[in-house]
């Protein structure tokens, strides 16, 4: 067989229809080499719909630390950190536990321990500065650095009345 007795029927693509095809066509069936409409609009509402739950869970995973933000710095920290091993380690708990961190209000004690180690320190300077040098003859007596009630005070210094 040679190539000039084997001929192929030409294949062209005509607008025509077929003579079977239902009349008339759906709207969202394309005319040959015409642009598919309805793909066009589903791929932009896909992206859409997409970015729209990427943004949705983003939002909805800082909701934490928004409201931690509210609170002292060190629970702010601590629920940012939750919340980052949340988003890497895919564990929910640690989102959980940061939202549950972020709702409780912690009291700040820093302040109420801040003005403690000052009174001590107050204190332990004042006793060091009270020490009497041993080679002194001062036998003063060093009051104690506990706190006495006003009567226990009323009474020593009626002792002390009384002895001089």
């Amino acid at each position: 067989m040679t190539r000039a007795t084997q001929e192929e029927p030409e294949v062209r693509l005509t607008a025509s229809l077929h003579p079977l095809a239902s009349q008339p066509l759906p709207s969202f069936v394309p005319a040959p080499g015409g642009p598919d409409y309805l793909m066009i609009g589903v791929a932009i509402f896909l992206i859409a719909f997409v970015l729209a739950l990427g943004l949705l869970y983003l939002r909805l995973h800082a909701l934490p630390d928004q409201i931690a933000h509210k609170g002292t710095k060190i629970q702010f920290q601590i629920v940012c950190v939750l919340g980052l091993l949340a988003m890497f380690t895919h564990i929910h708990a640690f989102w959980i536990a940061g939202l549950l961190l972020a709702l409780i209000d912690i009291p700040d004690f820093s302040g109420l321990f801040g003005r403690m180690a000052n009174a001590l320190e107050r204190m332990a300077d004042n006793r060091r500065n009270r020490i009497p040098d041993p080679t002194s003859n001062d036998n003063r007596r060093i009051p104690p650095s506990n706190p006495r009630s006003p009567t226990l005070l009323e009474s020593e210094r009626r002792e002390d009345k009384a002895a001089s």
